[in-house]
């Protein structure tokens, strides 16, 4: 156990709160530290005094190195109570100072008299559901800060058109707030901009569809769906599960698709227009069977799979599926 630990586990009193505070001045990271702390601990806070100089010297974190604090913060998110962790770093004023843009979100209903509706209490739940991984673990913390700047209000309720893009180009101003690497403010860019992608999946997409999707997502498309899966928060367990599945058969038909597509076909993309030039045959449904005819012979062994155009097209002079007269 680390001597924060010990520290954390001493009984409270006057000589822990001087203790603390005079960590957090001598290096101010150490208030991330305990947030870990409590995120690696069962959420258990520590005792009033320390959070209140926590609280009273939180100031010191604008003179510390952007990227220890963006590191500490990432160690702590990868912890399994985060969302005790992240309510602690609200109290002592660490959000507002590091993350304004989360701490906007505290009490901004998403639905009239629903409090887990409520953007802040949903985005702890999303992170906490989440997989311990750090681009989706940001990605989760961040991805509703375009909803502060983007609630309106109607008949039909509220909305909040274009949040997530407008959330991505604000995490923008929290790379460089926190000195995000390179790679990691791309991706983590990327699953905000892009959130609610699968949610549009219906199974009435088509293969090419699921395809596109795919290929949008580029190399994300796992952190995407395992991040789409914790931004499921309803407390209707059948919704729940249907949106689970939902999600789960969308993966499914990318990576069958995928094995499809990954299959060396078993003749040459080029094969019907040889077939039509060799028997001076016009584009129609014949092309297509007779395209299916070689498949299937080559199926059953008859033929070699990927061989020159010549050998097919004298297969199919001798097989009698050509007209007499084109065969000829």
């Amino acid at each position: 156990m680390s001597a924060l630990h010990e520290l954390l586990e001493t009984p409270d009193g006057a000589d822990v709160a001087a203790a603390f505070r005079a960590l957090v001045q001598d290096d101010p990271v150490t208030i991330l530290r305990i947030a870990t702390a409590i995120a690696e601990n069962r959420g258990r806070w520590p005792a009033e005094s320390v959070t209140r100089a926590c609280r009273e010297e939180v100031a010191l974190l604008e003179e510390s190195d952007p990227k220890a604090l963006r590191e500490e913060l990432e160690q702590g998110l990868l912890g399994r109570d985060i969302d005790q962790a992240l309510q602690w770093l609200h109290e002592v004023g660490a959000m507002a100072l590091l993350l304004p843009e989360l701490e906007a979100t505290i009490d901004l209903a998403q639905e009239a008299g629903r409090k887990h509706k409520d953007v802040w209490e949903h985005t702890k739940v999303v992170v906490r559901q989440s997989v311990r991984r750090p681009a989706v673990r940001w990605a989760a913390l961040l991805h509703d800060i375009g909803k502060v700047p983007t609630r309106t209000f109607t008949q039909n309720g509220v909305h909040f058109h274009g949040h997530a893009e407008v959330g991505a180009r604000m995490y923008d101003k929290v790379c460089k707030r926190l000195s995000f690497e390179r790679a990691d403010r791309k991706k983590i860019r990327f699953l905000i901009k892009y959130h609610l992608r699968s949610n549009q999946y219906s199974d009435e997409w088509s293969d090419s569809a699921v395809r596109r999707f795919a290929r949008d997502m580029e190399v994300h498309l796992k952190d995407l769906l395992d991040l789409s899966r914790a931004d499921i928060t309803s407390k209707r367990p059948g919704r729940r599960k249907m949106l689970l599945r939902r999600i789960s058969e969308l993966e499914a038909r990318v990576q069958r698709l995928r094995e499809e597509d990954a299959q060396v076909p078993p003749l040459h993309k080029g094969i019907g227009n040889a077939i039509m030039t060799r028997f001076e045959l016009p584009p129609s449904r014949l092309i297509g069977d007779l395209k299916r005819e070689l498949e299937q012979a080559i199926e059953r062994g008859e033929l070699e799979p990927q061989r020159e155009d010549d050998y097919y097209l004298a297969w199919l002079a001798q097989s009698g599926l050509i007209p007499s007269s084109a065969a000829e």
